[in-house]
């Protein structure tokens, strides 16, 4: 019958293979081919940047060298030998000579260039090793002619009948520079400056877009500057240049459907010196030919799956007796109260919707409730002494806000508007540091830095009444105290000492000293009687927390911080009170080392 296990489970299992197999084709498909043209075009664009690099290294090796014979004197000497109609042919030949051995000499200094030729109208053309020929033959290249009629400067993989004469038959790239003169339509001499077109081409040729893909130098016109597309890519190239032309992007990928009905992934680089531009062609179908068959190896293999599933399915139904039999055993270890193994032997946490699945759960839940009494017994002592933690805590807070508010108010009054602003913004300090309820253990800067807002409202209030002083003494970055310790002891020495004198002086010091911090607050005050410190004492050793909390005693503030000490740091924290130098009271606090990270 279907409503039985066995049959739910077949069908359950056939359902979840086709639908999770085909989702997962599905996504997998789509996301790899997002990813892949993700990377191909990352890694293009890298890749061409690099490239791009390199060229303008190239290139400003050519500038430097065009640059350097342009503005040398050889060169403007012998071009006013050229153009002298009285100097004589020797003398001309001469300066011919001497060109051309300051061309030799140039160019040793710049690998990368292959020769460099001076082209007169005349027909005369010099270059490096001593070579004068006259051959008006070379000036009817097309080259010549282009330079000449546009000033087209650069001019793209060809055979240069020069280089020819000395059996270089390689291709080379030249930039065209007039001599004497900025006007290339003016222009006497014309300078070429070869340069081997596989300077260009070998690191081009390192550049992949996948498998199939290519990619060429195009010049600013849009004209392939080395080797020539294949066959029916130069319309395509025609129209990716347009959308480039047209795109304000530095570098940047664009789609363009083919004639084809395909879709073309067209990467491009603008390069900045000269305008070139690098341009990579890849079919997105050649792209994703191997994603394409690993989708149909995936449906082959979710086939198989699929069959597979069904004799897992009944080999499941079967197994209904093992979670049962776990379960038996697992009651077993309860009544002997042992919950942990009792919670190993239960099968592990899944949805079950049928009686063995319901059964599980509920003695897990069972067995988790019953631990969980026996753990809080334990942890009772622990969560009521964190209780009366933060309640200590909670009572030091409103003491310095209420004076504070009464100076704002008292301020406010008299127009003291500096004052008041600088009291809100210590306020404001001290608050922030306050609110922050969860840490009960704060770095020693940070509580000296609340300390030192609290002197500045005090300063403001009591004027040159309060001498206050705050010594730091030893090493003590990195140090951690619990919060709230110094404010209290340093608000019951001002007051107590303005009880009984016109001036309170106050001094404290905070060192460290024998592996403990040491913190000290003496004052000018009547000190506190011999009675005072016993209950003190006592009253610490008993740690009756309801007693101090409902305490209206003026000491509070001294019994809170030696409560909250004692709650925290135990036997480790040590206190003495005794008689300062002024006449006043002396409170030493003795808490153990506790560095940032670590805890006591």
């Amino acid at each position: 019958m279907f409503y039985s296990l066995k049959s739910r489970l077949i069908a359950v299992f056939i359902l979840l293979f086709v639908l999770s197999f085909g989702a997962m084709s599905y996504i997998l498909f789509n996301e790899s081919r997002s990813i892949i043209r993700s990377y191909i075009e990352s890694s293009a664009l890298e890749k061409m940047e690099e490239y791009g690099a390199y060229v303008d290294m190239v290139q400003m090796q050519i500038y430097d060298l065009a640059s350097l014979v342009f503005n040398s004197d050889t060169t403007k000497n012998w071009d006013g030998a050229m153009t002298d109609p009285k100097l004589v042919a020797g003398e001309k030949m001469l300066a011919n000579i001497k060109l051309s051995s300051f061309l030799t000499q140039a160019m040793n200094s710049y690998t990368s260039v292959s020769r460099v030729t001076f082209y007169r109208a005349d027909g005369t053309w010099i270059s490096s090793d001593n070579q004068v020929v006259s051959d008006p033959g070379l000036l009817e290249q097309q080259w010549y002619s282009d330079f000449k009629a546009s000033g087209t400067h650069w001019v793209a993989s060809h055979i240069d009948p020069v280089e020819a004469r000395y059996n270089n038959t390689h291709p080379v790239v030249s930039m065209l520079m007039p001599i004497g003169t900025f006007e290339p339509s003016r222009a006497r001499t014309v300078m070429k400056i070869n340069v081997s077109s596989d300077y260009f081409q070998q690191p081009l040729n390192r550049i992949h877009l996948g498998e199939s893909g290519t990619i060429y130098l195009l010049d600013q016109g849009g004209q392939l500057l080395l080797s020539p597309p294949e066959a029916g890519a130069q319309a395509d190239m025609q129209a990716a240049m347009e959308k480039i032309r047209g795109d304000m992007r530095k570098q940047g990928v664009i789609y363009m459907d083919s004639d084809k009905g395909k879709t073309d992934i067209v990467v491009f680089k603008k390069l900045q010196r000269t305008g070139w531009i690098l341009v990579g062609f890849v079919s997105e179908q050649d792209l994703y030919a191997k994603l394409f068959q690993l989708r149909s190896s995936i449906i082959l293999f979710a086939s198989i799956l699929l069959v597979l599933s069904v004799f897992l399915a009944i080999w499941l139904s079967q197994s209904i007796s093992n979670p049962l039999s776990r379960l038996i055993s697992a009651m077993r270890h309860v009544q002997r109260g042992d919950f942990n193994q009792a919670e190993l032997r239960l099968p592990p946490e899944i949805s079950i919707r049928n009686e063995v699945g319901f059964a599980t759960v509920t003695f897990r839940n069972m067995v988790r409730q019953l631990r969980q009494h026996i753990k809080n017994e334990f942890e009772l002592k622990l969560l009521r002494q964190q209780a009366e933690y933060k309640a200590l805590l909670m009572q030091i807070n409103p003491h310095f806000l209420f004076n504070t508010l009464e100076l704002m108010s008292s301020l406010a009054m008299q127009k003291r508007t500096d004052d008041t602003v600088q009291v809100i913004e210590s306020l404001g300090k001290m608050m922030r540091f306050s609110l922050r309820m969860s840490d009960d253990v704060v770095p020693l800067r940070e509580e000296l830095k609340y300390v030192k807002d609290y002197v500045e409202i005090l300063q403001i209030r009591f004027g040159e009444r309060l001498s206050l002083t705050l010594k730091e003494e030893g090493e003590l970055a990195h140090l951690t105290i619990i919060k709230f310790i110094l404010q209290p002891l340093i608000e019951n020495a001002v007051k107590y000492s303005f009880q009984h004198q016109p001036e309170a002086w106050v001094e404290i010091v905070v060192s460290r000293s024998e592996g403990r911090i040491v913190l000290s607050i003496a004052d000018n005050g009547q000190g506190i009687p011999d009675d005072m410190k016993r209950q003190l004492a006592e009253r610490s050793a008993a740690a009756r927390m309801d007693m101090l909390l409902n305490s209206r005693d003026s000491q509070i503030g001294l019994s809170n911080v030696i409560a909250r000490c004692r709650l925290y740091y135990g036997e480790l924290f040590e206190i003495q009170i005794k008689d300062s130098g002024w006449g006043g009271a002396l409170i030493v606090l003795a808490l153990p080392i506790q560095e940032e990270g670590k805890h006591v």
